[in-house]
């Protein structure tokens, strides 16, 4: 019976990678030496970077509203979002409020 190779499982999430030298460098702009192409690069990485977090914001906006809202039995509290994401009560209950707001203009779908 032939042997099967040895495969490394799958690593876990708080495992630390393996000391890469390319990590280091940060999407490329590291050997840009023309400013001109620096900045158009940079702009576009800011820009989708922008987009990115936008997007999760509002997923997390969704979220927050389908957490705390009172007719699941489940339900969270202002407090215990607030305690999930690292903020205030007061900010967890906006973001609920404006996913609730996107969930009822049926903009959910869009991200």
């Amino acid at each position: 019976m032939k042997e099967q190779p040895r495969t490394r499982p799958v690593p876990l999430l708080y495992e630390p990678a393996a000391e890469d030298p390319q990590a280091k460098r940060f999407f490329g702009l590291d050997e840009i030496t023309d400013p001109a192409e620096l900045l158009e690069r940079a702009t576009d990485l800011h820009t989708a970077f922008r987009a990115a977090a936008d997007r999760a914001g509002a997923y997390q906006a969704i979220a927050a509203a389908e957490l705390t809202d009172p007719r699941r039995f489940d339900r969270i509290t202002y407090l215990e979002l607030a305690e999930r994401i690292g903020c205030t009560a007061a900010i967890a209950e906006t973001m609920a409020e404006r996913g609730r707001q996107i969930l009822k203009d049926g903009h959910a779908h869009e991200f």
